[in-house]
């Protein structure tokens, strides 16, 4: 996190193709930005052909800085759980490799234990009948996505991916989270 300004906090995700999860959360109240990216691997400043051949150790994420007065860290998380597989390991949907995990990137302890007690909540709920596999792992990077894949769903609403995968994703939020959303997104 930044400690600099008490208005944003910083949190880090990987749960699938990063053009799915930045539709999602930069719709949502208190969302400042959401940026597609690189991280959880070894490699300094990987392209995505790199990070598709699994081998940079790289998964896609997105950052998201947020305003905990708007949107907690706990709110986000739920989010997070509930719009995407968590029980899936190295897979989301039809995209297959490391890169597509989902793990918890955290930036400090408080957002660790915050991590580690909603997956355990989400666990005891009983939300998903298989057992939830997303990593919690302490954050060390974050590499910016090329350009093109920058509001990728926004600029590219009629390709056949952003149709058929993100379409759905995107109105489940709306019907679960519809007063999370931010009123230039309903």
């Amino acid at each position: 996190m930044n400690e600099n300004k008490t208005d944003h906090e910083t949190a880090t995700f990987a749960n699938g193709c990063f053009w799915c999860s930045e539709a999602i959360f930069k719709r949502l109240n208190g969302i400042k930005s959401v940026l597609p990216g690189y991280s959880g691997g070894q490699v300094k400043n990987p392209t995505y052909e790199q990070v598709c051949t699994g081998r940079t150790g790289h998964a896609e994420s997105i950052q998201i800085e947020f305003d905990p007065k708007v949107m907690n860290f706990e709110k986000i998380l739920d989010i997070f759980w509930r719009t995407h597989d968590p029980t899936t390991l190295n897979r989301q949907g039809n995209d297959i490799g490391t890169q597509y995990r989902s793990a918890v990137f955290y930036h400090d302890l408080k957002q660790k234990e915050i991590a580690e007690k909603s997956k355990r909540d989400l666990e005891n709920e009983g939300v998903y009948k298989d057992p939830v596999v997303t990593e919690i792992a302490p954050f060390s990077g974050f590499y910016v996505a090329e350009d093109y894949h920058k509001n990728y769903y926004d600029e590219h609403r009629d390709a056949p991916y952003c149709s058929y995968i993100i379409d759905p994703k995107v109105h489940k939020l709306l019907l679960n989270y519809g007063n999370d959303v931010r009123a230039d997104y309903k």
